[in-house]
């Protein structure tokens, strides 16, 4: 059984915010069968309302660190309301970075948050950019972060876009994590010195299937090692089309490859 596909709804921030009835709409009629939340328009009961009107899922939600350890009850309180079942922590600032704070305090700050999750009844994630491949002891600290953080606390969302630019490979890292990684983001790129179609760009974000990732690896690794969705993110849409219209090009490929 192929695995569900969900958008997360960053990719279409700006026709969220303009109209977020006719955006949630427009998505299901896609394709899509649920969303990640990047922000709740309404309120929570509408919000899920308007969810459950075009039969979409909150599977999850990206959620900031701040967020969740200051203002902590109307915060996971509206997302457990929507029902989603994960929260991500979706970035860490520059000054929670363990070389601003150092590892210690990094890890000590996400497990606060990931426990606070955990007590609303919801599971956690941490999803991964780029910085997370630098060396703390010769290993990536997003490793040493998965060895200090146990399994029950804290599940991993990883962003196949910002590993494969992080120099590892995206499939091989969904088999370290098997069992870990119940969300997984599809996201595609084009950078020099790979394959580049515009040679003025250095780095360009693309439709899922439209640039360079091993999109088969990925698919293959993600239903071999329990993922239970597929979650579509384009922090920018490709050159010459609308972030509605990106986002579409990549739900037409995972329709084709079987999805």
């Amino acid at each position: 059984m192929a695995l569900p596909v969900a958008l997360q709804l960053f990719s279409v921030r700006d026709d969220m915010a303009k109209d977020y009835k006719a955006t949630l709409k427009a998505v299901a009629e896609m394709g899509y069968q649920g969303v990640e939340l990047a922000g709740i328009f309404g309120n929570a009961e509408e919000m899920k309302a308007e969810l459950d009107k075009n039969g979409l899922v909150a599977i999850s939600a990206h959620v900031g660190i701040d967020a969740i350890l200051n203002d902590t009850e109307k915060t996971l309180g509206a997302h457990k309301t929507i029902g989603c079942k994960y929260i991500a922590i979706p970035y860490l600032a520059d000054e929670d970075r363990p070389d601003a704070i150092g590892f210690d305090g990094t890890a000590e700050k996400v497990s606060k948050a990931c426990k606070l999750i955990n007590e609303y009844g919801m599971i956690a994630l941490y999803h991964n950019h780029a910085f997370e491949f630098d060396l703390i002891d010769g290993k990536h600290w997003l490793d040493t972060m998965y060895e200090c953080i146990p399994a029950d606390v804290l599940q991993t969302e990883l962003d196949t876009c910002w590993v494969n630019v992080g120099g590892e490979d995206p499939a091989e890292y969904i088999y370290k994590y098997a069992g870990r990684a119940p969300v997984l983001h599809l996201k595609d790129f084009v950078q020099k010195g790979r394959k580049l179609e515009d040679p003025e760009l250095d780095f360009a974000f693309r439709p899922f299937g439209h640039g360079v990732q091993e999109h088969e690896k990925i698919l293959e690794a993600a239903e071999k090692c329990g993922v239970e969705w597929l979650v579509v993110e384009q922090d920018s849409p490709q050159t010459g089309k609308t972030p509605m219209e990106s986002v579409k090009l990549s739900r037409e490929f995972l329709k084709k490859a079987g999805f």
